[in-house]
């Protein structure tokens, strides 16, 4: 079989689907809660609870979205257009739902469902996309330069994202929540343009790169009750993957961080310099360039030091710069413009990074789930991420929300008392580092860098031509590092344990650690005196 190269062109396409993921979630996250309080009449607690609902929503969609899609290639439907790629066409109409959540001077109701409706059709989108780049590739360079393109062209979004609402605001005036409409239109007809050219120029993975468990497994039928028993249990079976949890908490330590700071920038601006909300979309138009500049800078960084050590820099870097703005504050130096946008652009270096890092990891998450399990699991995994992806937003949003109005926060007032200033200080600051300290000391433990990854690459290619059968052809260095990343003995590995549903009879996979202590304890008696020698 002849393996698809990657191109320009694919990579390009690739990357810009996530004008959807990134661009609408940056718009969302920087602007929807001022939006809400600001031209929609709604509360600080009012405009947090449409986040809290939706979050529900989203616990039973996202999993199921991602279940959904890895079982999708059995019908006609994902038989003609891809288990993968049948969404992401179905969702070219359907983004322009994100433009009715911008309409001014509606009420409570129409906010919460039109946010409801949005959430549905971004997780049908996203979960499948996500899962694209471990179908296409299992080249650790391919997969660092896919992620890169798509986290450069998301940096992009985001750029749109900072500036067009200040530039439409300066246009309508101030007072216009056309503003707003008008700039999720402009991403609405993106993201339909976009999702065009990654339906055109993405594949998925043959039939040929995968495994005989896999390969039956997709013409298993079951009925839905089985079917959601199976969804819950591979859903679970996700946490038991130790590098997907110690990759999950350098995500959410990254993305909460910046979900943190969004949501309460504007306001730091506007309440606090007591500057326009131009200044805050042309300070974060700033960041956005510099996040764009990083992500180029981060592909060769990663390749060389590995992403845990790439990592920890762009988060002391995001670090600094955050608590930057409250010594501006607190010196009386925050109405110098100039010092703004210098500390913006150490945060857009910093952001940028740290956006790159965790999706790029993402992409070998299935690589490791697949030497434990003896499947492709891409869309359970992608489900979970854009579910906490989701959760860790709006729960950044919901806790924003909550402290000011706590706080005092009057809405639609151009002064806030001076206790609401010190709280969005302290969310903006110290918030933003807390945050950013838990996943600092997560990838202290994170070890999967180009080298570790090929090791694991090739054992996994004679897993695959193996069978079921545990290959003895291995070198003590391989067995190391494949058990360092999968986290269990070799030997309980390829489908060997009960981690998954289809393994879930099996018995359990040992820790490394009793197998060692067997070890110690086999060696010790191989020293005793056997009978006549005494």
């Amino acid at each position: 079989m002849t393996t698809r190269k990657p191109g320009t062109l694919n990579y390009l396409a690739y990357g810009s689907g996530d004008f959807l993921g990134a661009g609408t979630m940056a718009l969302t996250s920087s602007w929807l809660l001022y939006f809400y309080t600001t031209f929609c009449g709604l509360s600080p607690i009012e405009a947090t609870s449409i986040f809290a609902m939706a979050r529900v929503v989203d616990g039973i969609a996202s999993p199921l979205m991602g279940y959904l899609t890895d079982h999708f290639g059995v019908t006609w439907l994902g038989k003609r257009f891809g288990r993968r790629k049948f969404f992401i066409l179905t969702g070219i109409p359907l983004v322009f739902t994100y433009s009715l959540m911008w309409l001014g001077d509606m009420n409570y109701l129409y906010y919460l469902l039109t946010y409801l409706i949005f959430e549905v059709v971004y997780t049908s989108i996203l979960v499948p996309y996500e899962t694209l780049v471990p179908e296409m590739t299992d080249d650790f360079k391919e997969k660092t330069k896919f992620s890169g393109a798509r986290i450069a062209l998301a940096q992009l979004s985001a750029i749109l994202a900072a500036f067009l609402p200040g530039i439409l605001l300066n246009y309508f005036g101030k007072d216009n929540p056309l503003s707003f409409f008008y700039s999720s239109l402009v991403f609405s007809l993106l993201c339909s343009l976009v999702l065009v050219m990654v339906y055109l120029f993405t594949w998925e993975r043959p039939a040929e790169k995968k495994s005989a468990a896999a390969l039956a497994d997709e013409q298993q039928k079951m009925t839905l009750g089985q079917s959601l028993n199976r969804l819950k249990i591979d859903l679970l079976s996700t946490l038991r993957i130790r590098i997907f949890r110690q990759h999950l908490g350098m995500y959410l330590g990254g993305y909460i961080a910046q979900d943190v700071f969004n949501a309460v920038f504007t306001y730091y601006v506007v309440f606090v310099l007591m500057q326009s909300a131009t200044v805050a979309s042309t300070l974060m138009g700033t960041m956005a360039i510099l996040q764009f500049v990083a992500v180029i800078g981060m592909i060769p960084l990663c390749i060389r030091f590995g992403p845990a050590p790439s990592y920890r820099m762009v988060a002391v870097l995001f670090g600094l710069s955050t608590l930057s703005y409250g010594v501006l504050y607190y010196t009386g130096m925050s109405d110098v413009f100039s010092l703004l946008l210098l500390v913006s652009a150490i945060a857009g270096l910093g952001r940028g990074g740290i956006n790159y890092v965790p999706w790029n990891i993402y992409t070998y998450i299935s690589d490791v789930d697949e030497v434990i399990t003896g499947q492709r699991r891409e869309g359970i995994f992608a489900g979970i991420m854009t579910l906490t992806r989701k959760a860790s937003q709006a729960g950044a949003v919901m806790l924003v929300g909550i402290l000011m109005q706590f706080s005092g926060f009057v809405a639609g007032s151009n002064e806030q008392p001076p206790v609401v200033i010190h709280t969005i200080l302290g969310i903006l600051c110290g918030g933003t580092v807390l945050v950013l300290i838990v996943g600092f000391a997560i990838s202290l433990s994170f070890k999967l860098n180009l080298k570790t990854h090929q090791i694991l690459r090739e054992e996994t290619e004679k897993m695959r031509a193996a069978g079921d059968i545990v290959p003895d052809s291995i070198t003590p260095q391989a067995r190391a590092t494949v058990e360092m990343l999968a986290g269990m003995p070799y030997e309980s590995l390829w489908g060997n344990n009960n981690i998954g549903y289809l393994n879930r009879h099996k018995p359990a996979a040992k820790s490394l650690s009793a197998r060692a202590d067997e070890t110690t304890v086999d060696n010790a008696s191989d020293n005793l005196p056997r009978p006549g020698q005494l």
